[in-house]
């Protein structure tokens, strides 16, 4: 559900719709922003260094689809709206908006906001902004974004059967920007907190073409602006003093390594490097979490590690030889023993507790893993794969330590419980990426990060037709129970949906992140949420 200004909107009120809901949200005090506790004595050098993981693909807000892009996006850009740690809807760029019906909103911007060049930011940026996010033209991993909202016409605007002009969004003027939705959606307004949907400055990518990411070029909207860019050493980024909420900032520089190693991550961070580091090794975390308590920071993440099957490449297209592979693996082991940081068995797609939430598991959960072995080899068989006739394929991870150890663990689970060989490659973050879209991979490591708090932000991913949906899974029964759950919020038809993944198994779930950083004591404002995110504009330096 989503609180605005103490009034609950729940599924069921949006379901009714018989009266007229109207939502109004004035002025609330925004709580991204550096809240430095009296008498802290704050270090007279305000600069940050944080490990972000790997070199981000791109800055185009329309080009990406990871943290490792949405980490910097979100500190160089503001959206409409932002969703703050209690899930309650706060203003960014807009000030208020409201609805009547749930199905046209009017957002109504402020009217001092500035880009990072000085020049006004403006409904219209919003709507060229969104326009190109779905235009096919522009390929995005999320084009299917808007129509997951329910914007009018989105989805035949990326499909090419409407122009973008047809997209339901408009400027009534320089500060009032109206949204059309063909249908009330109970989460439209936490959709609009996610990075994807900042608006980008229209004259920048007119000027500047693809290079308006480019030092030099760059144009934000955020806390923070683009200053340097080295390819795989490192990303600067430095205050803009344009910024609506300035005076509320107080790090002066932020910089964003590339480091994929997690050895040189932590190495560098006990050195004295990196304030921040991007994970910890899970080598070292035990010593870590003794000899150095009040520096790991460990906390729920909303986000699911899994193995994405090519579901239309044989003999990936059966459904026996995908739960085989699903079954034959012991996540128990995988979370406490290979893991061990609180991470939890996954045999759903749907993280504990999104919306509020809690849902039932496949009947295999609660099996043996000796049960669990036997119906894999069963089903293995019967798909034609045995001691003579071996399945073997390749397994794709991106380069990073933790990913190669599971990879090894999966995959010699696999060989040692059903006989299955499957060979590890590794790829850079980019060319995997790449090789995902394109569909050349036969079984390949993903991670789903919840774009925002409802069961919704899994479930579309297997819609079929969704540019997200790179397991290429089709089931029009599916298709129907989303739709059905994104209209109603409903609880059941969640669950209807969850089950008929948990029966096709289009992915593999393996296990439920955590957050698990290394963070300075003198880095003040930390505070890292269930999406995995902080705010470099919350973060503060502690004289020391």
């Amino acid at each position: 559900m989503q609180k605005v200004m103490g009034t609950i909107i729940t599924s069921k009120k949006i379901k009714g719709l018989s009266c007229a809901v109207a939502l109004i949200l004035g002025n609330i005090a925004v709580s991204h922003a550096a809240v430095v506790p009296p008498g802290t004595k704050l270090a007279a050098k305000q600069e940050l260094v944080r490990n972000n993981g790997s070199e981000p693909a791109s800055l185009d807000t329309h080009k990406v689809s990871s943290d490792i892009e949405f980490n910097i996006i979100s500190d160089f850009f503001d959206g409409l709206i932002s969703v703050n740690q209690q899930g309650e809807i706060e203003p960014r760029l807009a000030e208020r908006w409201e609805t009547n019906d749930n199905k046209t909103w009017v957002f109504h911007l402020k009217k001092d906001i500035k880009w990072s060049d000085g020049s006004p930011i403006t409904a219209h940026d919003v709507v060229f902004s969104w326009r190109r996010l779905i235009e096919p033209d522009t390929v995005s991993p999320y084009g299917s974004y808007l129509e997951n909202a329910g914007v009018v016409n989105a989805g035949d605007v990326l499909t090419g059967k409407k122009k973008s002009e047809e997209l339901g969004v408009k400027a009534l003027d320089d500060f009032t920007l109206e949204v059309k939705l063909d249908k009330p959606v109970g989460d439209f307004l936490q959709m609009l907190g996610h990075p994807v949907l900042v608006p980008i400055s229209e004259k920048a990518v007119k000027k500047y073409g693809d290079r308006w990411t480019r030092v030099g070029s760059f144009v934000g909207s955020g806390p923070y602006k683009l200053s340097e860019w080295i390819v795989n050493e490192k990303l600067v980024g430095v205050r803009n003093s344009q910024y609506w909420d300035d005076k509320n900032t107080v790090i002066n520089k932020v910089t964003y390594l590339p480091l994929s190693s997690e050895k040189a991550d932590l190495n560098r961070y006990l050195a004295g490097e990196i304030d921040i580091t991007f994970t910890i090794p899970t080598d070292e975390y035990p010593l870590l979490k003794k000899s150095l308590p009040d520096e790991v920071k460990i906390s729920p993440k909303s986000t699911v590690y899994f193995y994405e099957f090519n579901n239309k490449k044989p003999p990936f297209d059966d459904a026996r030889v995908r739960k085989a592979l699903s079954l034959a693996i012991d996540r128990e082991i995988i979370a406490d023993k290979v893991l061990g940081m609180g991470q939890l068995p996954a045999y759903s797609m749907l993280t504990p507790n999104i919306g509020g939430l809690k849902f039932e598991q496949p009947d295999y959960a609660s099996w043996t893993q000796e049960q669990r072995v036997a119906k894999a080899k069963e089903l293995l068989n019967e798909a034609g794969f045995n001691k003579d006739n071996p399945l073997t394929f390749d397994l794709l991870y991106n380069t990073q330590e933790s990913h190669k150890k599971m990879a090894i663990a999966v995959s010699s689970m696999w060989k040692k419980n059903i006989g299955v060989n499957a060979a590890l490659q590794n790829q850079e973050w980019k060319v995997m990426l790449d090789n995902m879209h394109q569909g050349k991979f036969d079984v390949i490591r993903r991670a789903w990060v919840a774009d925002y708090d409802s069961p919704m932000t899994f479930l579309v991913l297997f819609s079929s037709g969704q540019v997200k949906n790179t397991s290429l899974y089709e089931n029009k029964e599916f298709d129907l129970i989303v739709e059905k759950a994104s209209i109603t919020g409903a609880k059941d038809y969640y669950q209807k949906a969850s089950d008929i993944l948990a029966k096709d198994l289009p992915v593999m779930p393996v296990y439920y992140y955590v957050n698990h950083n290394m963070v300075k004591p003198y880095v003040g404002g930390f505070n890292i949420n269930t999406r995995g995110e902080y705010f470099t504009k919350d973060l503060y330096i502690i004289e020391h």
